[in-house]
């Protein structure tokens, strides 16, 4: 027997029947052959981490741009702490794994520069809009792997573009990570929040604590316990009605006191102009994108590969190209 196949019994042996299996799977754009060792979801996951897209995520802004600090949380950070909840979930719940880590690591794959920013702009510029979850999946179908995309399977993909908007993942596991991801920028962005001064401890809305917790550790603890508890041998992920109200209004108070008009968002309008103004640029400016766009707007339209190559800048790249478009250099005669 193959170590695939023993994983693969493993699977049915040991998880929830509300688990999506591996040998489940409604499959991958393109057929291929199966690896000997590793399942479909643990396949997926690899490829994801082995990515250019994910190793982009260490320079993108989660909430704070060009932070000094050596500690303040990064797209990537963000995207390992998501699956770290995510992870936690799922094995208490007796579901899948691999497919949740999977989700986890790709939910943010196609996240701009300098985070909601410039997907705001980006979104107001493009004609047919900019949202980061479904930019997530073009990435994984068709930018990565020199544009051959990664061929992940349809509950991988299906989980990373329904981590954020109207539509529920259609499996548990994607489930958790839309409820994880939450968790973790709410809690996480607190903590760099008060790190940075933007927030004391007691601004925090003292209901909320009392139902979630007084500190950072307590509150991802009880909300893991909460779904756990509240999902445990049912077919869906959520929390009690206490803790979903007072998670809701912890999100809303950070939305009022750090995501909109705090210090923490002062360089945002700068970053809005940078992003915006190398949108038109490449757009009236084609032929200076790198060959590589220059055939994808061959195949899928200028706007598409304009688009493409703005939202996977890094931040720090995003300013050397606005440098190098726009800042006068010195020359010699």
């Amino acid at each position: 027997m193959k170590i695939r196949e023993y994983l693969e019994e493993l699977e049915r042996k040991h998880l929830s029947p509300f688990a999506c299996l591996s040998t489940q799977s409604r499959g991958r754009l393109k057929e291929e052959e199966k690896c000997d060792v590793r399942t479909d979801f643990q396949r997926d996951r690899d490829r994801i981490i082995y990515s250019k897209a994910f190793r982009r995520l260490k320079h993108k802004t989660q909430v704070f741009i060009s932070p000094e600090g050596d500690h303040y949380r990064t797209r990537l950070t963000h995207t390992l702490e998501v699956s770290q909840i995510a992870r936690t979930i799922a094995r208490s719940l007796r579901l899948n794994e691999d497919l949740t880590e999977a989700i986890a690591l790709g939910h943010d794959l196609g996240h701009t520069p300098f985070g909601h920013a410039g997907e705001r702009v980006l979104d107001k510029l493009c004609s047919f809009g900019f949202k980061h979850n479904e930019h997530s999946v073009r990435v994984v179908d068709k930018l990565e792997k020199d544009f051959k995309g990664l061929n992940l399977t349809f509950e991988v993909r299906d989980g990373i573009r329904c981590h954020t908007g109207n539509d529920m993942p259609v499996t548990l596991e994607g489930q958790i990570v839309r409820i994880a991801d939450k968790i973790a920028y709410i809690n996480h962005d607190i903590e760099d929040a008060i790190r940075g001064g933007v927030i004391s401890q007691d601004d925090l809305p003292e209901e909320c604590l009392k139902v979630l917790g007084n500190t950072h550790s307590d509150r991802i603890n009880n909300m893991i316990v909460n779904i756990i508890e509240n999902s445990w041998n049912e077919n869906c992920i959520r929390m009690s009605q206490e803790y979903h109200e007072a998670t809701n209004e912890l999100r809303k108070f950070m939305f009022e006191n750090v995501y909109i008009g705090s210090i923490a968002k002062k360089e945002e309008a700068k970053a809005e102009r940078m992003i915006g103004e190398l949108f038109l640029y490449f757009i009236n400016n084609p032929h200076e994108l790198p060959e590589a766009f220059r055939k994808i707007s061959e195949t899928d339209g200028v706007e598409q590969a304009v688009l493409d190559y703005v939202a996977g800048m890094t931040d720090r790249f995003a300013v050397r190209q606005f440098q190098k478009v726009f800042v006068p250099v010195s020359w010699l005669y």
